[in-house]
């Protein structure tokens, strides 16, 4: 083999590397975007629905902030069959996910104990946590 072949088979390899990176890269899928005007709009439902005057309206918050931000975890690619597992799985995507914990248990407890009852201080603070996380989700 001469040297203009050598040379001609190695541009040869590095044009078909090049072709491939191309490829890869353009059909790589990144996270997806989250629609900022659904999250943004529902997201201020539940805010105008919380009220000190009604008790049940905490609970009511708690519940569908907690439904979209699971949404947003689900429709941005976090695995898992409960939000549990998306937010195990979520790794390092929210500033403070012990606070993001807590709200989520709040939620349970609303969801699976009778009777309980959450003050209208402690929906706010979940409420904050949950509009975090959206805000850090890009959903808000």
């Amino acid at each position: 083999m001469d040297t203009t072949s050598v040379i001609l088979f190695f541009a040869a390899i590095l044009i078909l590397a090049g072709l491939i990176l191309a490829l890869v890269t353009l059909t790589k899928r990144g996270p997806k975007r989250l629609n900022v005007e659904y999250y943004r709009s529902h997201w201020l439902t539940i805010e105008q629905q919380l009220s000190r005057d009604e008790p049940s309206s905490c609970s009511l918050c708690i519940l569908n902030a907690d439904k979209l931000l699971d949404q947003a975890m689900r429709e941005s690619g976090l695995t898992g069959t409960t939000m549990g597992d998306r937010l195990k799985a979520s790794g390092k995507r929210f500033s403070n996910l012990n606070n993001v914990w807590s709200a989520h248990k709040i939620r349970n407890q609303i969801a699976h104990e009778p009777g309980f009852k959450v003050s209208y201080d402690d929906a706010r603070r979940a409420l904050a946590t949950f509009k975090q996380a959206l805000k850090e989700m890009g959903a808000i």
